[in-house]
Parts: structure tokens; sequence; C-alpha cells
């Protein structure tokens, strides 16, 4: 088998693999028909931006105490629940949008509803990879999941823009769209009922303790490289990951286009993020230096799309921020799924959502209202300039002190993993 691929030879993660790429399939038609939906009923790219940031916010909320459930539960358990969980909000959304009732409030509410689902089951999905491949596919494994998602991010919002265009483009129309991603979660039920339990590796249990958010937090900060992500991160997620309001702004405001070359725009940006989880796979040690270059390239496309003066020219350029972003977050993710402990990967990979993910809320408000008022080219260009700008401070502050070349781990975490394991688990995969 490929390289790229031979983390399917294993059976549970093949299964699990083909369930979430139908639930990520179905995540963004609804990513696409919630976008539409909210200009629809109010036509306002600030409410949009807030429409995002309910979603995101309980990621920014919840992180911390939802990474410590995932250290202490069994995760595939975790994992069933918070689909289910996630499943109602967004039937509830598609039907009072097909039933014609669905208002502005409905959509806020069921939105931050979903998200909380969405954050105590990312850091349960996050570190479920690990119990099911082992340490040599791990990074391959991180990488083919992004592939997933972003395989899913190609196919949704192209499909859901031609379904709301063939349904007659208004609020029913998404209300259709939306229910299709109540029905995905389920795939992903089926996937975890179907897998064999015996062949996972559970990470250890942590023992329960109200110190436990507090110990993962302690744990980053004794780590200069694992901060330094976080900080790459933030910038990317509060500035970066904004697509749904700027390509829905440029589409609409800018190019005068309508819900199928909005959706189309969302599936072209995915190819080049389909491509950077693609390649990603292939690297089985992931460098800093390498996801600082990759986060810089993402800034200045991003500067470069606000400047594009057709509709055809601001997609040519989706391609290279979709590579940019994905060949960023699935590296980083993968070197903290490869340096950080078992009984500790819940926390971290919880904090590292909370500042990605949780970011954006604090960005997407700030540049809805931007492209609203200022413009959707203003928006593009400020929020490029802005995450290149912090990303490139914190590379040289960190370079100062460090080697971009690997990680560095502080005596604190060569105590908790104590000597002996730390340089046959740590330092092996680091090297």
């Amino acid at each position: 088998m490929s390289p790229t691929f031979h983390s399917l030879s294993i059976r549970n993660y093949r299964i699990y693999f083909a369930g979430s790429m139908v639930s990520n399939i179905g995540t963004w038609l609804q990513q696409t028909a919630l976008a539409w939906l909210v200009l629809e009923l109010t036509g306002s790219g600030a409410a949009l931006g807030a429409t995002i940031a309910l979603y995101l916010l309980p990621t920014l909320l919840f992180s911390p105490i939802a990474g410590a459930v995932a250290d202490r539960v069994p995760k595939r358990s975790l994992l069933l629940w918070m689909q289910v969980a996630m499943s109602v909000p967004a039937g509830f959304l598609g039907v009072f949008a097909i039933l014609g009732h669905v208002e502005p409030w409905h959509v806020y509410v069921l939105t931050f509803l979903l998200g909380i689902g969405k954050a105590f089951e990312a850091p349960a999905r996050q570190s479920f990879v690990s119990e099911m491949v082992d340490a040599e596919r791990l990074t391959n494994a991180v990488a083919l999941n992004s592939a997933s998602f972003n395989s899913g991010r190609l196919i949704g919002p192209g499909l859901a823009g031609l379904l709301i265009a063939a349904l007659g483009s208004g609020v029913v129309a998404t209300g259709w769209v939306i229910l299709l991603n109540a029905i995905s979660f389920w795939f992903v039920v089926g996937a975890l009922l179907l897998m064999d339990r015996s062949a996972l590796a559970p990470a250890p249990i942590s023992a329960p303790g109200k110190r436990s958010v507090l110990d993962g937090a302690r744990y980053v900060a004794s780590r200069p490289d694992l901060l330094l992500l976080f900080v790459t991160v933030f910038f990317l997620g509060a500035f970066g990951m904004n697509f749904q309001i700027t390509s829905a702004l440029m589409a609409t405001d800018v190019f005068g286009k309508g819900a199928g070359e909005f959706g189309v725009l969302g599936s072209i940006l995915a190819i080049g993020s389909l491509v950077g989880a693609l390649l990603a796979a292939r690297r089985p040690k992931p460098r800093l230096r390498f996801i600082i270059g990759a986060a810089l390239v993402f800034s200045v496309a991003q500067v470069m799309s606000g400047l594009m003066p057709t509709y055809w020219s601001y997609a040519a350029v989706l391609p290279l921020i979709g590579i940019s972003v994905l060949t960023t977050a699935t590296t980083a993710n993968a070197v903290i799924q490869l340096t950080t402990v078992p009984e500790m990967r819940g926390r971290v990979v919880s904090l590292y959502l909370m500042v990605f993910v949780g970011s954006t809320p604090l960005g997407a408000p700030v540049i809805g209202w931007i492209g609203e008022h200022v413009g959707p080219r203003e928006a593009l260009v400020v929020s490029g300039l802005i995450a290149g700008l912090g990303i490139a401070i914190a590379a040289l502050l960190y370079a100062r002190r460090h080697d971009l070349d690997g990680p560095e781990l502080s005596p604190l975490v060569r105590r908790m993993l104590g000597r002996q394991r730390f340089d046959q688990q740590v330092l092996a995969r680091a090297d």
C-alpha cells in the first residue's frame, strides 16, 4: 500500500475513516447551507460572523473541561454519545427551516448547542486516533483524518450549492440540506459500533481530580515548542479561518454571484486543503520550521486573494490558501500527538483546539464587520497581514532561544514521563 494511505491497512481505522467521510460531507453541507440561510434571513455579514462565532464559541469555553473528560472516560463511548448530541440540534434546525418557521434566534441557539457537542467530541476524536493505529502510522492517520475532512469540504459545499439552487435557493432549500447533516452523524455511530474493540489500544485513564485541567495547562506551559504552535494556530484561526464569511461576501457583494458559485468556491478551496493533508501524510517527521513556513505562505496567499480582480482569479488563489492552512494545522496536530504523553493527550489536544478553533469566534465578528462596512477585499488583506505579522514575531522570538527543527521538552516534562520513557518514546519520535 502507498505510504500516503498505509493507515487504511488497519481494519478499525478503515471503518472509522469511511464513517467519518460521510459525516464530514454532511458537516460541509450544513456549513454552506447555514451561511446561505443566515444571509437569506438577515442579509448581514455581521450576523453571519456572529453565527460562526456561536458555533465555535463552545470550543473556546469548554475545551479544557472536554479534554479532561476525554482523558477520564473511554474515548469510543464518548464519541458515540457526542454524535447523537450533535445530530439533535442539526435535525431541529433543518425541520424548522423546512416548515418555514425558522428565525435568526433559532439559528443562533441551535448552532450554539451543536457547537457544545462539537467541543466535547473533538478532543476525544483527535486523541482516539492513537488508539486505532500504532506510533509508526500515527502521523499518517492524523493526516488522513484531515484529508477526510477536506474531502468533505471538497464535495460538500459544491453539492450544497447545487442542492440549494435546485430546491429553489430559499430558506426551505437550506433546511433539507441541513437535515442531511443530521443524518450523517449516524454513519460515525455505525462505524464505532462495527469496530473490533479488542484491537484497540486505549490510553490510560487519568485519575479524577480538581487539578486535571490545570495539569494540562502546566504541561503545555512547560513546552516552548507547543506554545509556539499554539500562538501560530491562534493567528491562523482568528484571522485566517473565516472562509465562510469572506467567500460568501466576495461571491455575493464583490462578484454578484449566487448560491451555486458560492458553493463552488468552498470546493475549490478544499482541493488545496486536500492536497495539503495528503502531502502531510507523506511526512514521517514533522518539523516546527516547516509549520511556520506554511503558515507564512498562507498569510501571503490570503492577502493576494483580496487583491484578485475577478471571480475566477480569486478562485485560482484558494487552492494555495487551502494547501498552506491544512499543511500547518495537520503537521501541528501530528507534532502534538507524537510528543505528548498518552495520559495528557486529551487535555493537550483540547487546549490546542481551544486556541485554534476557539480563536475564530474572536476574529469572525471583526472580519464580518470589516467585510460588511469597509469591504470584503479589505477584510481579506487586513486578516492576512495580521496573521502573518503575529506568526512571524512569535517564530523570531522562539528562534532566539530554541531550535526550530525540533521540540524542546522541559525538566518538568522529563519528570512526568520518567527518564527512560522520555528517551525511548519522545526523543526517538522527535528525531
